[in-house]
C-alpha cells in the first residue's frame, strides 16, 4: 500500500466521521426545529386547526 493510498483512505474514515458523528444528527436537529417552528408559526396566524 502506498502513502497516498494510506492518506486518503484516513481522509475518507474522517469525513465519515465528521457526516455521521456530527453533521447528520445536526442536520436532523434543524430541521425537525424548523418544521416545529413553522407550525407553530403558521398556527399563530390562521389559529389552531379545526377553527373557522
Amino acid at each position: 500500500m502506498s502513502a497516498s493510498t494510506a492518506e486518503e483512505k484516513s481522509l475518507e474514515l474522517k469525513i465519515f466521521i465528521f457526516l455521521t458523528v456530527f453533521l447528520a444528527p445536526l442536520l436532523t436537529v434543524v430541521l425537525v426545529s424548523g418544521l416545529g417552528f413553522a407550525i407553530w408559526f403558521s398556527q399563530i396566524l390562521t389559529g389552531p386547526p379545526g377553527t373557522g
